[in-house]
């Protein structure tokens, strides 16, 4: 009678459940869908403002949220403290990074329009973080990083639909957009250096975009307010703080304590994925066959980055004594 083959253990669904990687992916993933859905929320608010005004709303009301959790949940640490003014340093970058962000990516979709300001931005942001974190790490990133983010960054160029045509780019709006993207990287990368440094990641958030939120208080001031007073008004500030801010960046800080800081940018490739299924199911949008492409193309980078590779299973020495 044949012996019965014995099956591997663990099976390899539960394998990839149990490997440390999953949940900090997957919680990188819920936060660029929740950064998806800032498009969609202004095109349903239809409010009165700049696009300067609505992000200055979104950091102090974010950014406020953010502050305030990383303080209630602050408790004395016994552990020696880094010195006080690279981490001071570091903060302040980050801080930067965020205020820079919003101004330069609108600057930029202004100059040349929203579909070439996207790309270049999300798709100059995780190359930029690439060569930051390299820089500062010393260390190239992996082929397979690699790999993955140039084929989601394919799949975001043909979403937006850029590869239609000729079109005249104006310098500065692209200039404006690479800046954009270097922004990202830089609070990205040092809220990971933050990390390394023994900070809880919601102590990162909450002091960077705390930092950031004081700062964006004088910019809302001086854009004016008063759409602030109006319910869609409300609503919309309200949702950009807590769901795209507050609660999207304690998903992505938790993200990042646990994965490089290329590997999160490129997650947050999902953004663009997630904004066109909600432009087809909200705002009723078209979808071409070549943007469907790029939706296929951007889910097969995001699954090459975020599926851990199959780990070799240790085989005990027999010889080894107990």
């Amino acid at each position: 009678m044949p012996r019965r083959r014995r099956s591997a253990w663990p099976p390899r669904e539960v394998e990839l459940c149990n490997n440390p990687l999953v949940l900090p992916a997957l919680a990188v993933l819920a936060a660029a869908l929740c950064f998806a859905t800032t498009g969609t929320a202004q095109a349903l608010a239809d409010v009165d403002a700049s696009p300067l005004a609505v992000g200055a709303a979104r950091i102090v009301v974010g950014g406020g949220i953010l502050a305030l959790i990383a303080m209630l949940r602050a408790r004395p640490r016994p552990q020696r403290v880094a010195t006080p003014g690279p981490t001071a340093l570091l903060v302040a970058l980050g801080a930067v990074g965020v205020l820079a962000y919003q101004p330069l990516f609108f600057l930029g979709t202004r100059e040349n329009g929203v579909a070439i300001g996207t790309v270049v931005a999300l798709g100059s942001a995780p190359i930029a973080t690439g060569i930051v974190d390299a820089i500062r790490s010393r260390r190239l990133p992996s082929g397979r990083w690699m790999l993955a983010t140039a084929i989601a960054l394919a799949g975001v160029v043909l979403v937006s639909g850029v590869t239609g045509g000729a079109v005249a780019l104006a310098p500065a709006g692209l200039m404006a957009s690479a800046g954009a993207g270097v922004s990202y990287a830089l609070y990205t990368v040092c809220g990971k250096a933050l990390i390394e440094r023994g900070w809880d990641s919601t102590r990162v958030m909450g002091t960077v975009f705390g930092v950031a939120a004081a700062a964006s208080v004088p910019v809302l001031l001086a854009t004016g307010t008063s759409w602030l007073f109006t319910p869609s008004g409300v609503a919309l500030a309200l949702w950009l703080g807590i769901a795209t801010t507050a609660v999207a960046y304690l998903l992505f800080g938790w993200g990042l304590a646990r994965l490089s800081a290329v590997t999160v940018s490129t997650l947050t490739l999902a953004e663009p994925l997630g904004a066109t299924l909600l432009g087809l199911l909200v705002l009723h949008e078209q979808l071409t066959a070549v943007s469907a492409l790029g939706l296929a193309l951007i889910a097969v980078g995001l699954a090459v980055v975020s599926v851990p590779a199959r780990r070799r299973q240790e085989v005990p020495d027999a010889t080894a004594s107990t």
